[in-house]
């Protein structure tokens, strides 16, 4: 089977511009008909295939560009920028988003035998690499799972171990394998993220984080650069201000509620550095992404 197969799969179900949530939890989809804005969004734990146009990724400082035949891979959360690069009418944006579970890929790892992680192999947030023809199948018959709502229940989780199984076993292998690895700097760091997330309105000491790692302050915010592109304070800033920007736009708050909603004291300084984030100050950024497809709810794959 080849990439056209996936994306005219992707394209019965994603008929119009947007993001679709499928009967399979994990399985998210889009469709885009033009280029897009760049737009801020939460990378979780997952794998992400364009089958049809081009995509840019940016974390920090690192710039990704990706396109069928390539698969990109996130081992932990990651604040990036994310923006449609390829599109038209003719040839829209199709791309699937299939989110991992961590339990799941710790235990499938300790059950098969892998090979040693090399030792020059750094750990990564953002992995990219080639979409093999055995990863590609088993994600085109996840794809067509949903034409058979009465087997999902059943099917569906053997044919998503068996996606984790190629991840493990593949290119993108040794970066999935640093992250679960108990006790490994990844790991480790991995675990500080996701109680980051969890308490990111907190005033969080960053030699806390560092504790609750089990590392010294130093080493952990090496490691902590090393996996997600910024430093563990741009990692909590950039959660507030994407907060806040949901917020707002869901709920309908005003700039002084969001900011104190999401830890700041001076709403003066989250004014600043939300327009700083997002190219506008909050109201005129939030009736722009009104605008989008969508009305501007942030998605893994916009």
């Amino acid at each position: 089977m080849s990439i056209a197969t996936l994306a005219q799969e992707i394209g019965r179900i994603a008929r119009n511009d947007g993001d679709y949530q499928t009967a399979i939890p994990q399985l998210l989809m889009a469709r885009r008909s033009g280029r897009t804005e760049p737009l801020a969004c939460i990378y979780m734990l997952g794998l992400a295939v364009v089958a049809q146009g081009g995509k840019q990724v940016t974390m920090s400082d690192q710039v990704v560009n990706y396109g069928p035949g390539q698969s990109l891979l996130a081992t932990v959360d990651l604040p990036v920028v994310s923006q449609v690069t390829q599109a038209d009418l003719a040839q829209p944006f199709l791309g699937m988003l299939l989110t991992l579970d961590t339990r799941a890929l710790v235990q499938l790892a300790a059950d098969m035998e892998l090979p040693p992680l090399p030792r020059d192999q750094a750990a990564r947030g953002i992995s990219l690499g080639p979409l093999e023809e055995p990863l590609l199948d088993a994600v085109i018959r996840l794809v067509r799972l949903l034409q058979e709502p009465q087997h999902i229940a059943r099917l569906a989780p053997l044919i998503q171990q068996e996606i984790m199984v190629r991840l493990l076993t593949g290119p993108h292998g040794p970066y999935l394998r640093h992250l679960i690895a108990a006790g490994s700097p990844s790991h480790q760091v991995a675990q500080a993220i996701a109680w980051l997330k969890l308490n990111f309105s907190r005033d969080v000491l960053m030699d806390e984080l560092a504790e609750r790692a089990h590392m010294s302050p130093s080493t952990f915010r090496q490691h902590f650069r090393g996996l997600t592109g910024m430093s563990p304070l741009q990692y909590q800033k950039q959660l507030r201000l994407q907060e806040a920007r949901q917020l707002m736009l869901t709920q309908a708050l005003d700039a002084s509620s969001t900011a104190a909603r999401v830890g700041y004291e001076s709403v003066s300084q989250f004014n600043r550095e939300y327009s700083r984030q997002f190219g506008a100050p909050p109201q005129r950024d939030i009736r722009r992404m009104r605008e989008l497809p969508g009305g501007g709810v942030v998605q893994s794959l916009s």
